[in-house]
């Protein structure tokens, strides 16, 4: 599960599985993950400071990897 907050912690996204939201602008991208499994956001945002937060969908563990793009 993928999050992203402003830096007043609200939520402004959230995704799991990234087919399910957002497809064909992630897919615009021309980076989409290569997993259907995987989440992922595209967002417009303003400058300041942004929190992303990664977890495991129903408390499971594992290893999170989060990129952030500068996309024209």
């Amino acid at each position: 599960m993928l999050e992203l907050h402003d830096s007043n912690g609200a939520t402004l996204a959230s995704n799991d599985n990234w087919r399910d939201t957002q497809e064909a602008e992630i897919i615009a991208t021309t980076i989409p993950p290569t997993d259907d499994l995987e989440s992922a956001i595209v967002a417009t945002l303003a400058p300041g400071a942004y929190t992303a937060i990664v977890s495991g969908v129903n408390d499971t563990t594992g290893v999170g990897l989060v990129e952030a793009y500068n996309l024209q």
